[in-house]
């Protein structure tokens, strides 16, 4: 099918459409943008030059947290501008990209959350070989991989929206672009298309949670057999990574594994997983662990 597009440039109806509402949301949004990409970048600096936090757990660690600026970046900067803009508008190819970025760093940070799930598997299930299995060569091919992964599936969203011909109308009733919302837009039945890209983020998405939560009851029933100390201390770190788990799928799961609507709550939500939860992740990791807090003072009283 070859592709028609007399549309050129897209229309965003943006979060809410009161300016007084869009300008506090603007006093909010930004300090928690900057907030993301400070707190985030302190713990790749922190990891990339403390010799203390050599070990595989902080190399997944200081990848997610990478994966988390960039996430946030592809949507939240061009979001915060347009509630400062009367007409909010995007080209069609800049909606494309934004759209390939986003599902390529979104994959990636699911699969990181899985090599992390394993990476405690190994560390707490298996302890006298963990350095063997857990190699530094091992985990740069683990972190290699889900960005690898996180391309191969945005590169199959973007080859079924790109042959679509957009003629009108041009208005995407949602604050950033995302597949869904612009298939609305195509002149042409997307059925088909639809049920593809849902099963692309779906399959990824159950695998995914389902190698979670095995891992994550395996190494509870584990540690049933380590000292109270050892359990602690192993809880404490699972807490963590269980916490920006929910805090990732609950939202997504509640968009994308069902159909897709113009409730101004997908909205809402979609502002929970784009903008909150990149800074959450710095500050849920960072109270809950000794030696990055240690480091991170060491850092400063540099």
């Amino acid at each position: 099918m070859a592709s028609i597009n007399n549309v050129t440039e897209l229309i965003i109806t943006g979060l809410f459409q009161d300016t007084e509402v869009q300008k506090v949301c603007f006093v909010l949004f930004l300090p928690v943008y900057l907030a993301t990409v400070l707190g985030n970048g302190l713990i790749v600096v922190t990891v990339s030059i403390s010799k203390s936090l050599r070990s595989p757990m902080y190399i997944f660690l200081s990848s997610l947290s990478l994966v988390e600026i960039s996430y946030s970046s592809t949507v939240v900067p061009k979001f915060i501008t347009d509630l400062l803009a009367k007409v909010k508008t995007i080209s069609l190819k800049g909606c494309l990209a934004q759209i390939f970025f986003f599902h390529f760093l979104g994959v990636a940070e699911i699969l990181l959350l899985v090599v992390m799930a394993y990476d405690r598997y190994v560390a707490i299930c298996k302890p006298l070989h963990y350095m063997n299995i857990m190699s530094h060569q091992v985990c740069h091919m683990l972190v290699a991989g889900s960005w690898l992964g996180g391309l191969i599936h945005s590169t199959i969203q973007i080859l079924i929206t790109i042959p679509l011909p957009f003629c009108g109308p041009n208005v995407i009733d949602h604050y950033f672009c995302d597949l869904q919302p612009l298939f609305k837009l195509a002149c042409t039945d997307t059925f088909m298309e639809g049920v593809i890209v849902m099963a692309n983020s779906g399959l990824i998405s159950i695998i995914s949670l389902l190698i979670l939560v095995s891992s994550y009851v395996t190494i509870l029933v584990n540690l049933r057999n380590h000292s109270a100390e050892g359990r602690r201390k192993a809880l404490s770190t699972c807490a963590s990574h269980i916490t920006v788990v929910i805090l990732f799928f609950g939202p997504a799961i509640f968009l994308y594994l069902r159909p897709s609507s113009t409730f101004t709550e997908d909205k809402l939500v979609a502002v929970f997983y784009t903008v909150i939860t990149p800074m959450l992740n710095p500050i849920i990791y960072t109270l809950r662990n000794a030696e990055v807090k240690n480091a991170m003072k060491k850092l400063w009283g540099k």
